[in-house]
């Protein structure tokens, strides 16, 4: 008998069972895939697909209701506002019969360099001399960046910014043969101007020489050489500005593809997007004392930071400064739950579309914790581009020099160790203890693990340097998308020189190109009073708290946010707030002749809000279209209520430290029923 054993008939049975088990899944597989279609799951190239919840939300399928216009939809009163730079009246253009040359090196990040070419090339206009194309510091052969680009066309076209500019002034890609020389003997005068330096100052100072050396230098830091306010007979400088920063400085083809290509993966699912940018910058966090918003190391980061400001002269103060006292005054940012708290208050849904521009987070991942909670949609650039993408912008670039540690030292041959046994003398008593083995790189733990082993900050090695370069990029491609953003909301606008940042440029180009897209202009000072009085129930606000803030936020969107702007940036960047100057509008009334006949000035009589052009009739052709004069749904109606009570007692109030709206007296002091954010 074959089977002799017990254990070999389990063996069959179980063998018997498996295969039989195994052709009955097979037969109910083929069975039941008869009527099925095949399903190819589609190729994508980013990690990210939105979150959508539209039966929670239908006002997102029906795009005309009052809920959608109010969130999503364009500021009504500021539709009559039209960009226009071109210059009025009689504007000679340029001339190669002019005083000489101008070169220019420009140092500092995306704003400074921005701010930077807009001012040089007014001041070359003022001169009238050529320009050569500025040299970007921080793009050089120097800092690793490909060889296949220059300076500045890393980052901007050089033909693009040349033919724009042929009216303006003459520019050229370098300086002639006959100057060159004389330059590398360092022979020719070079100016370190001020930032915001006066007019005064290149007609006194720096035109002489140029019209007896034939070529001068300018180094430009901080972010401007030019001072922001002109006085009304420079109106043309100040348009000159906007064609360089609207129009003549373009990104190169491979950023603004990139760009765009995000913008319309944002818009892939037919929803709109909001652009947050969150300000936290390790520079701006120092010089505003903002050190205890955060914990750890990053408060120690910051501190370290402020003392080498104060070293330096950049900041005037004590290193120990009360975050808490700063932070009430509106002087550090608003932290992304903060913002997440206002966009609920506001009736933003869950799955709202947010991108998160500016880069790494100061702080890291977990700032954005609360607000990722609170919107399933948060986005970066990271998120919706790969690294192949990327690579295609920064160029073909050469490996850097391994930074990996040295090996350690070999031991000595049993001869030397002898020789030098002979030689030594009498061994000290006690023994001095050995000397501390240097720590490696890669043994410090984390990229600040400096800050325990010295007090001086590292120098930039070549990887950093690099990194530097690409920053400008990635800044670049958040300057598109947020420009484009059917909303902005800043969560801070000044930088580590206390000046007009990142998102001062953002509002500013919003404002000039559709002044009546949606852009947030917060008073941080009312807003964070308000957040102190709801601390301990943030997330369950009361009626009237989220009324009042939304009052706020919403006249922040219209003529209450221009004139803050108008106050508080546009004396440090023209370019924050570029009205009336770069403006036109369209009378509302075929037979209006003048528009803002009284406009809003402050103390000096400066125009404030108001005063603009009327636009010329080719601009008013398929324009004049009557612009709605019917009265808007009740949420619009609201914002829009007394502009002149509600501008004026801005204006009253600009050399106070009150520049709230009357939101603010009606701040909420009693619990009334409470209203979740989530309903």
């Amino acid at each position: 008998m074959i089977f002799k054993s017990k254990f070999r008939w389990i063996a069959l049975v179980g063998l018997v069972l498996s295969v039989l088990s195994l052709v009955t899944h097979l037969l109910l597989a083929n069975y039941s895939t008869a009527d099925l279609v095949q399903y190819t799951p589609i190729l994508t190239i980013f990690n990210w697909r939105p979150v959508v919840e539209s039966e929670e939300f239908p006002h997102r399928v029906n795009n005309q209701s009052s809920h959608y216009r109010k969130l999503w939809g364009p500021i009504k009163s500021l539709e009559s506002l039209q960009p226009y730079a071109n210059p009025r009246g009689k504007y000679p253009a340029a001339s190669w019969y002019n005083n000489g040359f101008i070169f220019v090196k420009i140092q500092g990040g995306f704003q400074e360099i921005r701010s930077s070419i807009c001012d040089v090339v007014a001041v070359a206009r003022l001169l009238n001399a050529t320009l050569v194309i500025p040299e970007l510091q921080e793009t050089t052969s120097t800092k690793k960046i490909s060889s296949k680009f220059k300076s500045f066309g890393y980052l901007y076209n050089e033909e693009q910014f040349i033919a724009a500019l042929a009216n303006d002034v003459l520019i050229v890609k370098s300086l002639p043969k006959r100057f060159k020389s004389v330059r590398k003997n360092n022979e020719l005068p070079v100016f370190t101007p001020a930032y915001s330096a006066s007019v005064d100052f290149y007609l006194r100072e720096v035109l002489p020489r140029l019209k007896r050396q034939k070529a001068i230098g300018l180094l430009v830091s901080g972010g401007g050489c030019l001072q922001a306010l002109l006085p009304p007979r420079l109106a043309e400088y100040q348009r000159l500005r906007c064609r360089v920063a609207f129009h003549a400085l373009r990104f190169r083809t491979e950023i603004l593809e990139l760009g765009t290509r995000i913008v319309q993966r944002l818009q892939a699912s037919g929803r709109p997007y909001l652009a947050f940018h969150t300000g936290l910058e390790k520079d701006a966090l120092a010089y505003h004392g903002c050190a205890e918003l955060f914990q750890d190391v990053h408060t120690e980061l910051i501190q370290f930071k402020r003392s080498w400001m104060i070293k330096h002269g950049i900041v005037q103060g004590e290193i120990n400064i009360e975050s808490e006292v700063q932070r009430r005054n509106g002087l550090c940012p608003l932290m992304p739950e903060e913002v997440g708290i206002l966009l609920r208050a506001m009736g933003y849904p869950p799955d709202t579309i947010i991108y998160v521009s500016g880069g790494e987070v100061f702080g890291g991942q977990r700032i954005l914790i609360p607000l990722r909670a609170m919107f399933n949609n948060l986005v970066d650039r990271t998120s919706l581009c790969t690294d192949n993408e990327l690579s295609v912008i920064y160029g073909p670039e050469e490996p850097l020099i391994s930074s990996s540690p040295p090996p350690p030292p070999s031991a000595d041959s049993e001869k030397t160790r002898l020789a030098a046994w002979e030689k030594a003398g009498p061994r000290p008593r006690p023994l001095p203890p050995p000397a501390a083995r240097p720590k490696y790189p890669h043994e410090i733990e984390g990229w600040w693990g400096w800050i325990s082993e010295t007090d001086k900050e590292p120098e930039a090695t070549p990887l950093d340097l690099r990194m530097r370069a690409h920053e400008l990029l990635w800044e670049a491609i958040d300057y598109i998308v947020c420009v484009e953003a059917d909303v902005f909301f800043p969560g801070f606008d000044r930088d580590g020189n206390g000046r007009p940042d990142f998102a001062s440029l953002v509002m500013g180009h919003r404002l000039y190109e559709s002044a009546s897209l949606k852009t947030f202009r917060p008073d941080r000072k009312f807003v964070v009073k308000h957040l102190d009085d709801i601390r301990d129930h943030l997330y369950k606000p009361n009626h009237t708290w989220i009324v009042s803030v939304r009052e706020h936020l919403n006249r922040s969107t219209r003529e209450n946010g221009l004139i803050n702007m108008s106050l508080n940036a546009k004396p440090d960047s023209f370019l924050s707030h570029p009205l009336p100057e770069c403006a036109c509008q369209i009378p509302k009334t075929l037979g209006a002749s003048a528009l803002n006949s009284n406009p809003i000035r402050d103390p000096k009589s400066r125009i404030l809000y108001g005063g603009e052009d009327i636009c010329p009739e080719w601009m008013k052709h398929g324009m004049m279209a009557p612009l709605e004069k019917e009265k808007e749904e009740e949420d619009d109606s609201e914002d829009v209520e007394a502009n002149s009570g509600q501008v004026q007692e801005i204006v009253s109030e600009s050399d106070s430290e009150e520049t709230g709206s009357k939101a603010e007296d009606n701040h909420p002091t009693e619990q009334d029923e409470e209203l979740d954010l989530d309903d």
